[in-house]
């Protein structure tokens, strides 16, 4: 198997801080999310993208695979206590690739990416089943219940707020009347992201699992929502937050901005004399819940401008000699 170069996927330099990583992540997750991008591989880009976040974007991770990579890379299967975790295949498109699986084991699963496999999903060594009891209708064998599967599901912030239904595809474990395993094939369903979901959240589809033996039941799909990070809004509960930059004198003398909300673009009045930190909130123009929908809280800064002319740089002067503020008061 290849050694996987993540800070390349993520297009960052191997200095680089986690502010620094967890924006190319944003950025290059909604790039290849496959309900957004035209490109044949963005399911697998896509993928790639969240594994190198979820090695690079934990400290210990990062660190283990830093001390890989000063090697070469040539050797980075795990060994002592911690071998067995990693498995030697399994590997489908519901997993991390098996590079992540030899070096973190199936600990390293459940972070901030998504890949990994429920209980008795596909990539488990197991059928996934349980047996129930009694006879069937296959001969006089035992008949067992269907393992439950689980796999992550992104899902855009904008999904959130649609009422369409959108496609998934998973790999079904598939077995013979004895209950030995048969090669898994591709199952597609259509799926409605229920208003008010949020990230974590499960849904259950009945049925949908593997099949079971001796005319048992199937089991149940489990679908594990990952809300997919946004490039401009942070998630506080059901609330959005968005970090609104202005100039010192658009804080001084407050006015209206144009504000991108998930609904659109609305006009923003800027109080005068506003604060950094300081916070505005718009009232339904979160994510939705049960009854209703979360607020979206805009954060102010005051932003410089990057470089300073002659001009500029008189006026401020003139303000400085003028008014008689002191930020720093307090500490006297």
């Amino acid at each position: 198997m290849d050694f996987k170069e993540y800070y390349k996927i993520l297009g960052v330099a191997a200095d680089a801080d986690l502010k620094a990583i967890k924006t190319a992540y944003r950025k290059l997750a909604r790039k290849y999310h496959p309900d957004v991008s035209q490109l044949a591989d963005a399911a697998e880009r896509f993928k790639e993208v969240a594994e190198a976040y979820e090695v690079l974007g934990d400290d210990k991770k990062r660190a283990e695979y830093d001390e890989i990579r000063k090697y070469g890379g040539k050797q980075y299967q795990r060994t002592g206590a911690n071998a067995g975790a990693a498995g030697g295949g399994g590997y489908n498109e519901q997993d991390f690739s098996d590079f992540f699986s030899s070096v973190f084991g199936d600990s390293g699963f459940g972070g901030s990416g998504f890949g990994g496999s429920g209980s008795g999903g596909p990539g488990d060594g197991s059928s996934g089943q349980r047996r129930t009891g009694g006879f069937g209708d296959n001969g006089g064998g035992f008949s067992a219940r269907g393992g439950d599967l689980e796999i992550d599901l992104p899902v855009l912030l904008e999904e959130t707020l649609s009422t369409e239904s959108r496609q998934i595809s998973y790999q079904l474990p598939q077995v013979d009347a004895h209950g030995g395993r048969l090669a898994s094939a591709t199952k597609t369903l259509n799926v409605k992201i229920p208003k008010g979901v949020s990230d974590g959240e499960r849904i259950r589809l009945k049925g949908q699992g593997a099949p079971g033996v001796g005319g048992a039941a199937a089991g149940d799909l489990y679908l594990r929502v990952r809300l997919v990070p946004h490039p401009l809004f942070d998630i506080e509960a059901h609330n959005l937050l968005i970090t609104v930059p202005l100039a010192p004198w658009e804080a001084a003398l407050g006015g209206k901005i144009t504000l991108p909300t998930l609904q659109g673009k609305i006009q923003l009045t800027i109080p005068p004399d506003s604060q950094t930190g300081q916070r505005l909130r718009i009232k339904g123009r979160g994510l939705p819940m049960k009854n209703a929908n979360g607020d979206l809280l805009a954060v102010l800064k005051i932003v410089l401008p990057a470089q300073t002319d002659k001009d500029a740089k008189v006026l401020w002067q003139q303000l400085a000699d003028k008014h008689s503020f002191d930020p720093r008061q307090d500490w006297s």
